[in-house]
């Protein structure tokens, strides 16, 4: 999911390379019969942007966050068996 997110901000202008764009993330798992399986994921991004650039591109930054995760092949291989929230935090660089 990082990855078309960071594709989705850089067709807009945004860097994402380079460290600009980082994810954390965090699973959790239930026993099902005695296996473990996924439940849940969370990701965090932590996006880091000029002061300038985060006035002009703020709506764009949003949209590709909310957009991000239909256009992306893994997402859309899990989502409909895992939870899958998402986070931004936008810091200034």
């Amino acid at each position: 999911m990082t990855g078309t997110f960071g594709g989705a901000l850089e067709a807009r202008g945004i860097p994402a390379g380079d460290g600009f764009l980082h994810s954390d993330s965090v699973g959790e798992l239930e026993k099902e019969s005695g296996v473990l399986v996924i439940k849940r994921v969370h990701v965090k991004y932590t996006l880091k942007v000029d002061s300038a650039l985060r006035e002009e591109k703020t709506a764009a930054i949003q949209r590709a966050f909310d957009l991000h995760a239909d256009s992306c092949p893994v997402y859309r291989s899990i989502y409909t068996s895992i939870d899958i929230t998402k986070e931004l935090e936008i810091v200034e660089a």
